[in-house]
């Protein structure tokens, strides 16, 4: 079992920045895939970032290109979400996602596609 915690949101001014957090606990023989994930209020969830976990794989929404950086340190098993020029249509719950996989060089944008997901955080962007 794979145990996800995200931190790091909260409410913020339009063109700030904010730096997530994802802490994932147990053990696991894999070398898992993060994703970051965001849902906003009446909408579904949707993409945001992919990294593989040798970090040589990357992949972001249109949205958040040039705008958003995900980052891993697999010593402190986390992944962060580094998030510039915060936008009020950033504004959502964000989720942290597990891919286990052997492939560590793969990352993957696609929501079916993860194992584990955490609880998330929250992000309010005000205009």
């Amino acid at each position: 079992q794979v145990q996800l915690v995200e931190s790091g949101g909260g409410l913020v001014q339009a063109g700030d920045s904010l730096t997530l957090t994802c802490e994932a606990s147990g053990r696991t023989p894999h070398k898992p895939a993060m994703g970051w994930f965001r849902q906003a209020p009446g909408k579904e969830r949707v993409f945001v970032a992919t990294i593989s976990y040798n970090s040589d794989s990357f992949d972001y929404a249109d949205s958040v290109k040039d705008r958003f950086t995900i980052y891993r340190d697999n010593v402190k098993n986390a992944v962060y979400l580094q998030m510039n020029n915060l936008k009020p249509e950033d504004t959502a719950v964000y989720y942290c996602a597990s891919k286990l996989t052997f492939y560590s060089s793969t990352s993957y944008s696609r929501e079916y596609e993860y194992d584990y997901w955490g609880q998330g955080t929250q992000v309010i962007v005000s205009s």
